[in-house]
């Protein structure tokens, strides 16, 4: 397994301020260098990239090549304000606009613990906000503000690439009996010991908060909590190819994602808020 290829930022024994920016492929990047941990955040979607608290393999994949313009494939997406296609407009692009936008860092604080940032996005009648909690542990909470004085519909994400040694070595234990539905079989599922991805994988668990991703490989294993969502989503493309990621790219992630309104859009009453919440941490 190559080194994650954000890990070149921190490469140089120069002293680096715990934040800085920098231009990387189009894009500007927020290089993190903090005692506790290493990041890389995207202005674009307010996306991080790459993870790694000290001592620590990398925790999230993210891809080699970006393209010129549009979605960095990699890190943790913030689907919003709508998940997967959006219902009516199948012009406009999956997985909703923030990913593509870029979002203004509003606050940015540090800690013997580690580093606070608060990323914000303006978009019409909405307001949300990206609280990155990084140190030992990863926590993310999107918040989505409704000022509009009519209702409105949302959906929305956090679409976690989580790295790993090889995806047909590892397995996800506390799914045990969570039932769901089967994209790929088009059937609902209920989950029968720990669960393997092989040969691809798309399924949405309900009410299914927390699980480990055992990788023996690594000798490592990763608690993912989704929180309150609605959902967890576990996905894989397997062997379908995807745009701009090589074959052998593609084996050394996993997707656990937490949703809400995937299956019936949440709706929100004028100034209701909506909360999302993604956290991990190391068992070993």
């Amino acid at each position: 397994m190559s080194e994650h290829p954000l890990q070149r930022f921190f490469t140089s024994q120069r002293p680096r301020p715990t934040f800085e920016w920098e231009r990387y492929q189009q894009r500007d990047v927020l290089i993190i260098d903090h005692p506790q941990c290493q990041a890389v955040f995207s202005r674009q979607g307010a996306q991080l990239l790459h993870f790694q608290p000290r001592g620590e393999r990398p925790w999230l994949w993210c891809a080699a090549q970006w393209p010129q313009v549009g979605a960095i494939r990699g890190g943790v997406p913030v689907c919003w304000p709508w998940y997967g296609r959006h219902p009516s407009e199948d012009m406009w692009p999956a997985h909703g606009w923030a990913r593509l936008l870029d979002w203004k860092l509003i606050d940015s604080s540090e800690s013997d613990e580690g580093v606070t940032l608060t990323w914000r996005l303006q978009l019409c009648d909405w307001q949300v906000d990206l609280v990155a909690n990084l140190g030992q542990r990863m926590q993310l909470q999107l918040s989505t503000e409704h000022q509009d004085s009519l209702p409105c519909q949302l959906s929305h994400a956090l679409l976690a690439y989580w790295r790993i040694s090889d995806v047909s070595e590892i397995a996800l234990s506390g799914l045990e009996n969570a039932r769901g539905y089967d994209h790929l079989r088009r059937q609902a599922c209920q989950q029968k010991g720990a669960l393997k991805v092989q040969g691809g994988c798309q399924r949405v668990f309900q009410n299914a908060a927390t699980l480990q991703v055992n990788d023996p490989a690594w000798q490592r294993q990763l608690c993912i909590d989704t929180g309150d969502s609605d959902d967890t989503v576990v996905w894989h493309p397997g062997s379908r190819p995807l745009m701009g990621v090589s074959g052998s790219e593609t084996q050394g992630f996993i997707c656990v994602e937490a949703a809400s309104g995937s299956s019936d859009s949440l709706s929100l009453a004028p100034g209701e808020r909506a909360h999302l919440q993604l956290q991990a941490h190391s068992l070993n």
